[in-house]
Parts: structure tokens; sequence; C-alpha cells
């Protein structure tokens, strides 16, 4: 066995950044730029009016109430250039304000009085300031600005502020493509059949299938098979061309574990095989010989699940070309002691304390056959081996349930 750090940096030295592809932006929410996003415009475009209204000149000077003033135009949103030295000119929330005005009255603080000769006029009721109401241009972005730097994760804020500026298409890196293979005859995939005795439903498959898309990954490949060599080594040819294979079951020691006979025949060079945690112990990782990453999480949910969170989803993140991941401290909620010198991957609750506080609670229901507990956990905390006991307050390494998830918080 090996240290989980080891582990780890055995498999980041192996992941290489993936190329660039260019996307539509409409199509890039969930991915992830892979170089700092610039603007060529200025938001706002052009000076505008924040409220519905009458745009006026102040030069610097307050416009005092009961001020008098000639209506001189109106300006509708989509309105092009105009020009005007003095007087007011009746606007819409959005329109572009006239060169040479500078300020806008709510047309609440506007009083309305007769034609004098043709000419409309407005009293204004409240004092008006130097640039009140104003939109300028560039007050949200300056031509130029860098909108995100590379790594950033293309959210619908990011995506909106593409559409605001003008920018069609964005550099994204591809994602990884991902082939999954689930072992054991014992796995029934169809949710229909009834199962026979011996038989349990396959749940490592739909979950890792969902959490590696989340994950920022493509899964072009996801076949169950036997406890066979022959059928899985086939199932790993027909996967095609991929970055990454993600195996469950048959890595351990038992009779049918035949996961490392499998990659001995095929000619894999093994990482590591076991590392010093629990839920996941038996985990194995090795380098197939196209340069896929190879990863043999247990069969137990809460071990496939730990396997995917702390080893394949790091990985991940490195060929998305991502920063390295952050990693909070949170004080524990209550005490908690462990039974074996590993490091703990526990199901967890960031959960707010009678202070309302941000701490974490550790979920019953740790044993690695147990899988209502994910539902329930919207994080993961961590104890490394050599920490027995921890008293409640003690702080705790947290992470999110998804390395692209925001770290969840109830109440």
């Amino acid at each position: 066995m090996i240290d989980y750090e080891d582990a780890l940096a055995r498999l980041l030295g192996t992941a290489s950044t993936l190329p660039v592809e260019r996307v539509d932006a409409a199509n890039a929410i969930g991915r992830v730029l892979a170089a700092p996003l610039a603007s060529a415009e200025a938001l706002p475009p052009f000076d505008n009016s924040a409220m519905d209204g009458f745009a006026l000149r102040c030069a610097g000077e307050v416009i005092h109430a009961g001020t008098v003033i000639d209506v001189h135009g109106l300006r509708a949103a989509g309105d092009g250039e105009a020009r005007a030295d003095d007087g007011a000119w009746e606007i819409m929330t959005g329109a572009r304000v006239p060169d040479g005005l500078d300020s806008i009255v709510p047309v609440e603080q506007v009083e309305t009085l007769d034609d004098d000769g043709g000419v409309p006029r407005i009293r204004v009721t409240a004092d008006v300031t130097p640039g009140q109401h104003l939109r300028r241009a560039g007050e949200d972005l300056q031509a130029g600005a860098v909108l995100a730097e590379a790594g950033t994760l293309v959210d619908p804020a990011l995506r909106m502020l593409c559409a605001a500026v003008g920018i069609a298409e964005l550099p994204l890196r591809r994602c990884p493509r991902v082939a999954l293979v689930n072992t054991g005859r014992e796995l029934v995939d169809d949710p229909r059949r009834a199962l026979g005795a011996g038989e349990i439903r396959n749940s490592n498959g739909p979950f890792l299938a969902a959490r590696l898309a989340a994950a920022g990954a493509d899964v072009v490949a996801c076949r169950t098979v036997g406890d066979d060599v022959d059928a899985f080594l086939e199932a790993l040819a027909v996967a095609g061309d991929v970055d990454v294979v993600v195996s469950t079951g048959a890595v351990s020691m038992g009779r049918f574990d035949f996961v490392p006979e499998a990659l001995a025949r095929l000619g894999a060079t093994t990482l590591f095989h076991k590392t010093r945690i629990r839920p996941g112990k038996p985990i194995l990782a090795a380098t197939l010989p196209g340069g896929a990453l190879f990863f043999g999480l247990p069969g137990n949910p809460s071990s496939t699940a730990v396997g995917l969170r702390f080893f394949v989803e790091p990985v991940l993140r490195r060929m998305l070309g991502m920063p390295d991941e952050r990693v909070l401290e949170l004080p524990l909620l209550a005490p908690y002691a462990k039974r074996a010198p590993l490091r703990m991957h526990l199901k967890a609750r960031v959960v707010l304390d009678a202070g309302a506080r941000a701490c974490v609670e550790i979920l019953a229901g740790q044993e690695s056959f147990r899988i209502r507990p994910l539902l329930e956990a919207n994080a993961w905390a961590v104890v490394p081996a050599d920490v027995d006991t921890l008293p409640a307050g003690a702080r705790v390494r947290v992470v999110s349930r998804g390395h692209l998830e925001p770290l969840g918080l109830y109440a």
C-alpha cells in the first residue's frame, strides 16, 4: 500500500492537458476555457438611461427643483445617435443618451407643463445632481478587459456576458473521453427485470456515468461484463480511443478479482494497487499501452464514489487545464473517532450550527455498502491517517461532492 498523496502524485504526473477546440458559445455551458477570454467591446456600449424620464445637461452643476426646461426630443431604446446641447429629452430606460446630455431625472420627479408656443416644457420637482441615473459606456466592462482566465468553468453568467459583448465562439479544452466498464456476473442492468437468486442491480454504473459527465467528461462507452478476463479485455478494445478507463469491481484479493491479471495480459503499467485509505483501499491505477489512464475502483458503492472523487476527478481537472482544487477547513459539529490508521473519506454535510456558523457533520452509515448516505451528503470530510480522534470544533478538510460543484450548505 502507498499513501494517498503518493498515489495522487503518480496519477497527476501521467495526466496531460487536453488539446483546444473552438466551440459555439451556445454549446459551452459546463466546459472549461483553454485561454483567457477578453472582450473587444465595452459594456454598456454607450451612455444610456437607467430610468424612464428626461435626459438633461447638468455640466457639473445641480439643477434645482422648480427649474423649467424646454423638451427638444424623444429617445427610445434602439434609437441611434443624437446631439443635444441643452434642454430636456424624454428618454426610456436603456435608450442611448444624446451626446451633450449627462443626467437623468426620473419621470416621477417631473411635472409636465402646457406648451409655450408649441414647445413642450417640464418642471423638475427635485434637485438633479450631475450624472444621476446615467449608465456610462464601459461602466460594467471596458473594451479589452479579461472576462475569465484559462481554466474557468463556463457557467450561465459567463455565457450571458459573452452574449452581451458579442463573443460567438470560445476556446475550450476537449472533454476527456472516458470508457466505463462494470464487472460482476451478479449485476443486472435492466431495472425492469426481476432479480434472480444472488443477483443485484447495477447501481455503480449509472452513478459513475452521471458523475463523470458532471465532472466534465464525455462518457463514450459503458458496458457491464461478467467475471471474465476475455470479456473485460474485449470491452476495453471496443471502447476505442479514450483518455481514461474506469472499471468497478474485481480489484481486491478474491478468487474472482481478475482485473490485475487482465491488465498484465494487456501489457499495462501499474502505477499503484492499494492505498492507505478507507473506503476504497484496493483501488488500482495503471497506464494502458495506448496511453489511457486506467482506474480500477472497488465495487462497493462508497468505495466507488471515493475512488471517483479523490482519484479520477483530480486527473480530469488536470486534463481540463484547471487549477488545483481549493480545500476548505471547517469545524466538526460533533466529536469523531476512527478504528483504523487510514486516511478516511467520510460522507458529510456542511450545515449551520446554532450560532449560524458553517461546520461539518459526519453522517451515520459510513459503511462502504451503503448508498443512502450518499444522497444525504453534500460534501466529503477528510481525516488524515495519523489522526485517531477529533473533538467537536476541530477543523477538518472538506470538499464538495464533485470537483465542478459548489460546496453545499444546509441549515
